[in-house]
């Protein structure tokens, strides 16, 4: 992780209550996003990885408080989360003692080359500064083993409600939203390749149609945010 995050000196925000208030116009909580994005990631290891999710290891980079973790539970054979904040990873760690968390403040993620089928960040970028998205990445790819993927969720800039919900929230001040296009760009430019890119969130509701709707409509690029796949070659 980058040593300029800037969380990495400051208290970690009140995330939870900070952003529902951001969405709270969409009358959906938190909880429903993170769930959507969890699924998301089981259905791009079911997808692509050689053992499914249920054999895979995976590392959640910029982790944060664990919020998306509950939702990945038994889903899982080994789940890692890394965060630059301290605060966070304590609250994490006991949110989800199931699970493992280490925090990095030196540039370097705290594992070995090639260790995790999957290594994913979750709407993180946004909060690195732009000189530092290729060591970022580049960090992503060491940890990933030879044949693992490297998922990259984040906020879609070309959706206006995403737009508001960014300016209203407090932590997100400093972001710096980035288009799919250079998300599939840097993957590219480290030596990922590319799986796929599918939209998220179209339709802000819990029944099954909408989430049917919201799957078929992946490949339309309005959604309020993403997630772009890469395979780090063998």
């Amino acid at each position: 992780m980058p040593e300029s995050n800037r969380w990495a000196r400051e208290s970690y925000p009140d995330y939870r209550n900070d952003v529902n208030d951001a969405i709270g116009f969409s009358g959906l909580g938190v909880d429903y996003f993170l769930k959507g994005k969890a699924d998301h990631a089981i259905r791009l290891l079911d997808r692509y990885a050689e053992s499914g999710a249920v054999g895979a290891s995976c590392l959640d980079i910029g982790c944060g408080i664990g919020a998306m973790h509950p939702a990945l539970a038994g889903r899982l054979n080994r789940l890692s989360g890394v965060d630059v904040s301290t605060d966070a990873i304590d609250t994490a760690r006991l949110a989800n003692p199931w699970a493992e968390y280490h925090t990095s403040g030196d540039g370097r993620l705290p594992y070995p080359d090639g260790s995790f089928d999957m290594t994913m960040t979750v709407c993180v970028m946004h909060h690195v500064p732009p000189s530092d998205w290729a060591a970022f990445v580049a960090e992503a790819w060491r940890v990933t083993r030879p044949g693992g993927l490297f998922a990259v969720f984040e906020h879609n800039p070309l959706n206006p409600l995403t737009r508001l919900a960014v300016m209203r929230c407090p932590f997100d001040h400093d972001a710096v939203l980035l288009r799919s296009g250079k998300v599939r760009q840097l993957l590219q430019d480290q030596g990922f390749a590319l799986l796929g890119c599918d939209y998220l969130f179209y339709v802000p509701l819990k029944s099954g149609w909408a989430k049917r709707l919201d799957r078929a409509l992946s490949w339309l690029p309005i959604g309020a945010q993403y997630a772009v796949c890469g395979r780090k070659p063998r």
